[in-house]
C-alpha cells in the first residue's frame, strides 16, 4: 500500500512517479516508428531466454560427430541424409512428410492450448530480435537513450557505437547463415573451403542470402515481420478459442484505470488496480497495449505480466493483474479441463499416428535393401536339359556409408539352381547396384504353374556388421 503524507510533513515521492515520468514518452506503434523496447528482469524473461536456448542445437549441431563423421548430415549431393547411426534415403522420405505433419499439428495444439508460444518463445524471428536488441542495449544504452542517439546529428561517436552494432549484426548473420550450410556439408570441412574460395557456389550464395536475410528481419524489419510478412500472425486467430490460456488483462479488476494518487487512502480510491503507468507497453517488442484485449500484434511473450507484477509490488497490490488465463476465466466461468476439449483428443490422435510412423520408420530402417523385377517377356525359357529358367533383375540399395560386397542366394525349391550368382555382387554405398540371375527348375518337379522363391542378399560392412535382406518372388513355368 502506498504510504500518504499529511500537508503539514515533506511530501516524499510515490514508489511509481520515475514510471509515470518515463511513460510520458511511450505510445502504442503503428508501424512508422522504431520499438525500443524496454528490458526488465523477471520470471517470464528468463523463461524465454531458457527456451531461446534451444536454437544453441542449430549453432552446434554440425560440430558433433558420430563413428568418424558429422552426427547429422544431410548430404543432398549423394542423396544421403546421416542421423546418427541410420541413414535415410530418398526412398524413405515419406518419414519426411510424417515428420512436418507432426510439427504441423504439434504448432496447432500449442496454439490452441497456449496461444502463440511458439512466436513468444521459440520463433527464429523473435529469438534473433531479442538477441539484437540486447546488444543494440548494450552499446547504444536505455530505450530514451537510444531514441535521442537515433534523433542526434552525425558524428563520430554516433558512427562508432552504430558501427560496432552493425558489425555484431552483420556477424550473428554470417554465423547463422555458415550454420545453416554446415548442415548440408562436413562442417570441419566446410571451414576450410569456404575461406579458401573452394566451397560450392550454392554455400556461397546461401550463406549470403541468410547474413542479408538475418541482418534485415532482426536488426530493422523486427516486429514489422511479425505483423505483415508472417502467415501464422494471420491465421492464429482462427486458432483460438475461449478456453486457450494466453497472456490476459483483468478489466474488472484494473478498471476504470487511475494513478496514484496522494492525500487519501486505500478506502478512498476510487479507481482499479491499474495504475496507468504503461510499463506493459513499453516493454512489448511488438508495442501493443495488452488492455486493449487480445490483439493481431501479441505473440504471448508475457513480458507484459512481469512489468505488471513488478509495478503491483510497488503500489503494494496484489499481482496478477496481467497473467496467462482464458477469456472463460475472465468471464467468470471454471476453467474447462483438457481432457474434456474434442480438438485435444483429434490432435492428440494425429500426433501419436505421425510419430508412431517415424519412429517405426526410423527403428526399421534395413542398412540392406532388396528388389526383385521378374522378366515378363519371356515369362519362363525351356532349357535343352528339360529345366525351366526364369530371369530376375535384382537391385541391391546399399544404405551404409561403405561398399558392401553382396553374396545372392535363392530358396524355395529343393531343385532350384542359381546362374549368375557366383561372384559377390560389389554396392555401392547409398546407391542402388542391379544385378541378373537366372533361376532354373527341372519341368518335372514344378507342382504348379507358380512356385514362390525367395532371394537372399547377405553382405558384410567394413566394420565388420553383417548386414543382409531378402525378397520374396514367384517362379514361373508352363500352365499344367
Amino acid at each position: 500500500m502506498v504510504k500518504l503524507k499529511t500537508n503539514d510533513e515533506v511530501k516524499a515521492p510515490s514508489p511509481v512517479d520515475d514510471l509515470y515520468e518515463e511513460a510520458d514518452g511511450w505510445h502504442v506503434n503503428t508501424g512508422g516508428d522504431t520499438i525500443h523496447a524496454k528490458r526488465i528482469r523477471g520470471r517470464w524473461r528468463t523463461f524465454k531466454w531458457l527456451m531461446s536456448s534451444v536454437w544453441l542445437v542449430y549453432f552446434l549441431g554440425p560440430y558433433v560427430r558420430w563413428d568418424g563423421r558429422q552426427a547429422v548430415l544431410f548430404d543432398i549431393p549423394n542423396r544421403q541424409y546421416h542421423i546418427f547411426s541410420a541413414t535415410v534415403l530418398p526412398q524413405d522420405f515419406w518419414m519426411l512428410s510424417l515428420l512436418l505433419l507432426f510439427f504441423a499439428i504439434l504448432l496447432a495444439v500449442m496454439t490452441a492450448l497456449a496461444g502463440r508460444v511458439w512466436c513468444g518463445y521459440f520463433c527464429f524471428q523473435t529469438v534473433w530480435t531479442d538477441v539484437f536488441t540486447w546488444i543494440e542495449e548494450k552499446l547504444e544504452g536505455l530505450p530514451p537513450a537510444r531514441r535521442k542517439l537515433d534523433q542526434a546529428p552525425l558524428s563520430l561517436e554516433k558512427l562508432r557505437i552504430k558501427g560496432i552494432k552493425h558489425l555484431l549484426w552483420i556477424l550473428i548473420g554470417f554465423l547463422t547463415g555458415f550454420s545453416f550450410v554446415a548442415w548440408f556439408a562436413d562442417a570441419p570441412t566446410l571451414w576450410r573451403d569456404f575461406f579458401v574460395g573452394e566451397a560450392n557456389s550454392a554455400a556461397y550464395a546461401s550463406v549470403a542470402l541468410f547474413t542479408a536475410g538475418t541482418y534485415i528481419l532482426a536488426g530493422f524489419l523486427r516486429e514489422q515481420t511479425c505483423f505483415w510478412l508472417c502467415p501464422y500472425a494471420r491465421i492464429q486467430g482462427v486458432m483460438l478459442d475461449k478456453t486457450t490460456i494466453i497472456p490476459t488483462y483483468d478489466e474488472q479488476r484494473g478498471e476504470p484505470r487511475g494513478r496514484v494518487q496522494r492525500g487519501g487512502t486505500e478506502a478512498d480510491r476510487q479507481t482499479g488496480d491499474c495504475v496507468d503507468c504503461h510499463q506493459c507497453v513499453a516493454v512489448c517488442p511488438t508495442g501493443v497495449d495488452i488492455r486493449r484485449g487480445q490483439q493481431e500484434g501479441c505473440i504471448t511473450c508475457a513480458l507484459c505480466i512481469d512489468a505488471c507484477d513488478q509495478v503491483m509490488d510497488k503500489v503494494g497490490r496484489p499481482r496478477g493483474l496481467i497473467r496467462y488465463a482464458s477469456l472463460d476465466e475472465m468471464e467468470g466461468k471454471p476453467p474447462k479441463r483438457m481432457v474434456l476439449r474434442p480438438r485435444v483428443w483429434v490432435y492428440s490422435v494425429i500426433l501419436v499416428s505421425a510419430l508412431s510412423g517415424i519412429v517405426y520408420g526410423l527403428t526399421s530402417l534395413a542398412p540392406l535393401e532388396l528388389t526383385v523385377l521378374h522378366e515378363r517377356a519371356p515369362l519362363f525359357v525351356l532349357q535343352s536339359d528339360g529345366s525351366i529358367q526364369n530371369k530376375y533383375t535384382l537391385k541391391i540399395l546399399n544404405k551404409t556409408p561403405d561398399p558392401v560386397a553382396v553374396t545372392i542366394s535363392a530358396s524355395g525349391h529343393d531343385q532350384l539352381t542359381l546362374v549368375g550368382a557366383d561372384k559377390p555382387v560389389e554396392a555401392e554405398p547409398g546407391g542402388v547396384t542391379p544385378t541378373i540371375v537366372f533361376v532354373r527348375i527341372p519341368e518335372g518337379a514344378l507342382e504348379a504353374e507358380q512356385q514362390p522363391i525367395t532371394f537372399h542378399a547377405q553382405g558384410q560392412r567394413a566394420s565388420g556388421v553383417p548386414v543382409e535382406a531378402e525378397r520374396e518372388s514367384v517362379f514361373i513355368g508352363p500352365r499344367r
